[in-house]
């Protein structure tokens, strides 16, 4: 794909102002919506030619906040109504696939484009460019290994992390439109472990970004910035270094 083609990806934000999920800590929904209007800032500096798509679950249209927004390029608002029932039953990973799904289902820019950057609203990307330039046309996750600085434990993949990835909407809708399906919360089985399911069944080869998103923002569990300090950001870069370098890893890589 061309440099041209890679400011055309959009960006999907996925939002829910009102948490249906009671067990997130950020709960205050003028607070949800000042932190989703905040990443719409950071993103349109970090990459102010890819346009916005912001998709919220609790059918809170951003569209009136979003129109105050001198010189933000095109951000398209959509809004709907999750299942509360079964957000709640499965938790905010359940929601989630939801408003990808309506996304996909709803959005001109995405079915333009036929393909998408999905972040988690609230949250950016600070080295977007640097994982966006590794776009293959297909698929690109962020794996998140356990056990590779130990000498005794064998390195495995433990999770996929959805907060960010890259993905065509044809690859997506044949994967992963219906994982929030296979959520198991009782067992802990969230939506990160599906999409590890999904991507070791599928054998998935070449498809995870390296070096790894550096992910800023607020997380909505927790209601607390990340703390992205200079060491941490070297030991994930380090942890994702030594496993591409791994002979069972190394051609999962981008």
């Amino acid at each position: 794909m061309t440099n041209t083609d890679i400011r055309r990806i959009p960006i999907l934000l996925t939002s829910s102002v009102v948490a249906h999920d009671k067990g997130v800590r950020l709960q205050d929904p003028e607070e949800r919506a000042r932190l989703a209007m905040e990443s719409i800032l950071k993103w349109r500096a970090i990459a102010p030619m890819n346009p916005l798509v912001l998709c919220d679950g609790s059918d809170f249209d951003f569209s009136p906040s979003v129109s105050t927004l001198e010189g933000s390029g095109a951000v398209e608002c959509l809004h709907f109504r999750n299942d509360v029932d079964l957000v709640q039953l499965h938790g905010r990973g359940y929601g989630e696939g939801e408003i990808v799904r309506y996304a996909l289902e709803h959005s001109q820019l995405i079915q333009s484009a036929g393909c998408f950057a999905k972040c988690t609203s609230k949250l950016w990307v600070e080295n977007f460019h640097e994982c966006i330039s590794q776009w293959n046309g297909d698929l690109l996750l962020k794996g998140v290994f356990s056990n590779v600085f130990s000498p005794r434990k064998a390195t495995e993949l433990a999770y996929i992390d959805t907060r960010f990835y890259v993905a065509s909407v044809d690859t997506y809708r044949r994967f992963f439109v219906r994982a929030h399906h296979a959520i198991r919360s009782k067992e802990g089985h969230g939506l990160e472990e599906t999409f590890r399911e999904i991507f070791l069944n599928n054998k998935l080869k070449g498809r995870l970004m390296c070096p790894p998103p550096i992910i800023c923002g607020v997380g909505g569990g927790t209601g607390v910035y990340y703390k992205n300090t200079p060491i941490r950001r070297l030991k994930e870069k380090w942890r994702y270094a030594l496993t591409k370098r791994h002979p069972l890893f190394k051609r999962w890589f981008s």
